[in-house]
């Protein structure tokens, strides 16, 4: 029975060994292409916001139809990231949340439209590790917000808010058919960017998917609708980006978690995400800080969860860094 077991525990290794050779070395495409779905799913019940999602707009995700002939302004909002609770201080670290606003001639009525986290960013960065679920668990979901206003102030006081150009009834409505399909189809967030270093020649290993990469395909999809779009200021947004080699792929959770010849690989990712769990005292999390450093400076390794599949990212300096880089408008 031990034979037996040894021989299945190689031949998965080989074959998941020769699965990530393809991946990387002959199919592999940089960066890796963010998964789309053919729907959204329900939400575990798990999964719990401190904060609930979207709250003022309408729940089934439906967005208000306009006249063709009506005339929509379109503003470009930006903020600091929870400036409702801290003000401008994450502000101060190009720390930044993105929206669109719109606005109708023939209603007067104002929108904010913006995408972001179900359950708050911690949890769509690191998972749970729940004692009744070997795997880590994922409460990393994301999705668009439509609803009725701009608060001038929120937006304004210590950030953005610019009308950026103008479009008929018609391009909005195409618009809004647009957004109900890229959030049935793009759940989940992604808050790294990686990248094999800083320069800009650098080869880009995967994208985030945030806030900021949905203003960006909104601002293009009205480009490829007609719409005219500029700024009198530079466009600047938020990257959180880790810098690594090439990266190796793992697997996704059955193949690591449900193999025993993979307890090993395992046990690591555990072990990884464990110094960044939710809900620590202050004396645990200094202990994290200094198992993390361990971990991702000295070791220079760092797990990465990405379309639902675990990847392992060779760190190389400067590992973490957050940038506040202009992308133009389209």
């Amino acid at each position: 029975m031990f034979y037996t077991e040894v021989v299945l525990g190689f031949k998965l290794l080989l074959f998941l060994h020769v699965v990530a050779q393809f991946r990387i070395n002959g199919q592999q495409k940089w960066p890796v292409p963010y998964r789309r779905f053919d729907r959204r799913p329900d939400v575990d019940s798990y999964c719990q916001a401190l904060y609930p999602f979207c709250p003022t707009g309408d729940p089934d995700g439906r967005i208000p139809y306009m006249r063709d002939s009506d005339t929509i302004s379109v503003y470009r909002l930006q903020t600091p990231v929870w400036e409702f609770k801290y003000g401008s201080l994450l502000g101060k670290f190009h720390i930044m949340h993105d929206a669109v606003g719109f606005s109708s001639a023939e209603t007067g009525t104002n929108y904010t439209m913006e995408w972001y986290e179900l359950f708050q960013l911690g949890n769509c960065t690191f998972p749970h590790l729940r004692q009744d679920v070997y795997a880590p668990f994922w409460c990393n979901q994301g999705a668009a917000c439509f609803f009725e206003g701009i608060d001038d102030l929120h937006w304004s006081q210590n950030g953005t808010l610019e009308k950026i150009g103008v479009i008929t009834g018609q391009q909005f409505n195409d618009m809004a058919r647009w957004v109900q399909e890229d959030n049935e189809t793009g759940i989940y967030y992604e808050t790294w960017a990686v990248r094999s270093d800083p320069s800009p020649n650098a080869t880009v290993w995967f994208e985030s998917y945030d806030c900021s990469q949905f203003v960006h395909r909104t601002y293009r999809k009205l480009t490829e609708l007609g719409a005219k779009l500029s700024s009198r200021s530079q466009t600047n947004y938020t990257k959180i980006y880790l810098y690594s080699g090439e990266p190796t792929y793992l697997g996704n959770d059955s193949a690591i978690f449900g193999q025993p010849a993979l307890k090993n690989l395992a046990l690591d990712i555990r072990k990884f995400y464990h110094t960044f769990r939710p809900h620590q005292t202050f004396a645990d999390a200094m202990i994290s800080l200094l198992e993390a450093f361990e971990t991702v400076v000295l070791e220079r390794s760092f797990y990465l969860y990405y379309n639902f599949e675990y990847w392992h990212l060779p760190m190389k300096p400067p590992y973490v860094r957050i940038t506040y880089e202009e992308v133009p408008l389209p």
